[in-house]
């Protein structure tokens, strides 16, 4: 009787925590004002999502900036999490640069960086 419990409590509390599926919230943004020509920080954050496997790049023009650092994933209260990813950019007029966010809840979806022109 108690090994029935136990698998009752255990795919209970899994299908408990897989239901609370929630898509990220993106923001896109420089660490100092976007200023073309200026050398800056491309910052890609990532909030308010679950379950935890998510993907990020960062791309200039189509193409992965390889050398962007990530934050290790955290949680927040409600089972989410968040995480930021970013990298040294100096940016050029007719340059794209793209945060691209996969995760679970939606289809990979591109969020655009806009310099403060």
């Amino acid at each position: 009787m108690d090994f029935f419990l136990s698998a009752f409590l255990f795919f209970f509390l899994g299908s408990c925590a897989l239901g609370r599926q929630s898509s990220p919230k993106v923001q896109v943004y420089s660490h100092n004002p976007g200023k073309l020509g200026e050398p800056n920080t491309l910052i890609c954050h990532v909030s308010g999502f679950h379950p935890p496997d998510i993907s990020i790049d960062l791309e200039k023009n189509g193409v992965v900036m390889d050398d962007a650092k990530q934050t290790d994933l955290a949680f927040e209260s409600g089972w989410q999490f968040h995480i930021t990813k970013s990298v040294a950019f100096t940016p050029q007029s007719g340059e794209d640069y793209i945060c691209k966010v996969r995760h679970m809840t939606a289809k990979p979806t591109l969020y655009t960086w806009e310099a403060d022109v």
